[in-house]
């Protein structure tokens, strides 16, 4: 009786395990986390009607690709035609949804959508001309980049808001498995994140080399131990 009973409790602490693995994943298998090197690679969505009007379009989920965003969509898929990553990643904005569609269909990897990836939120220079409220809007993450994070965009969020963001996105990308992933995002999101967490950052950037649509950035490295920029726009670090 005493054997009988000893393993009918090890089946149930079985099926116990069994279950608290399903409920965790969903019901389907999760690939297993991993502490390796990973390399991301970021893509700018391609030209949005945002993009076209001229406006500054932070909303969510935001202006849809144009005609020249599709082709753009499509160049990309071109370029990562060997197909040799991971996991396809995007913003909750449809932009960035669409731009990652032909590359997802192409190597037959779904989208995932990540909440932290989207745009930096403008604030009050939301809707306005990106001439006049572009400099204003980028002010305080500019000091993000000096290490001040502290400063606000009037109307948002600050830079310890969004540097948490998308850190924690990218730690959920690690989670899933991913070491090579590319992730499909937002200029501004891009360029800010990244001259905040490589090392030897490079602020001119933003002013002499910005990222145009879909124009990407490479990185390697882990959440735990930081990262180093690889390339910038096709551009080898030294």
């Amino acid at each position: 009786m005493y054997l009988i009973k000893s393993r009918l409790s090890a089946m149930i602490g079985a099926i116990i395990a069994a279950m608290a693995i399903l409920v965790a994943g969903g019901g389907s298998a999760v690939a297993a986390p991993h502490t390796g090197e990973m390399f991301l690679t970021f893509i700018r969505h391609g030209e949005s009607a945002g993009n076209a009007s001229g406006l500054i379009d932070t909303s969510t989920p935001g202006p849809a690709l144009t005609d020249k965003g599709w082709a753009q969509a499509a160049a990309v898929a071109e370029y990562l035609a060997d197909c040799k990553f991971d996991g396809v990643y995007a913003s909750t904005m449809i932009r960035t949804q669409q731009t990652a569609k032909p590359t997802s269909d192409r190597c037959h990897r779904p989208v995932t959508v990540e909440p932290g990836l989207h745009e930096i939120e403008a604030g009050i220079y939301e809707g306005q001309p990106e001439h006049e409220g572009g400099r204003d809007y980028f002010a305080a993450p500019l000091q993000w980049i000096q290490g001040n994070l502290d400063a606000r965009i009037p109307g948002s969020i600050d830079g310890h808001e969004f540097k948490k963001r998308m850190d924690d996105s990218i730690q959920d990308i690690q989670n899933r498995g991913s070491k090579r992933a590319t992730i499909f995002s937002h200029g501004g999101a891009i360029m800010i994140w990244t001259l905040m967490s490589v090392a030897d950052p490079d602020p001119g950037k933003l002013q002499n080399d910005p990222l145009q649509n879909t124009g990407r950035v490479v990185v390697k490295g882990t959440p735990e131990k930081g990262w180093q920029l690889v390339s910038w726009d096709g551009t080898p670090t030294a």
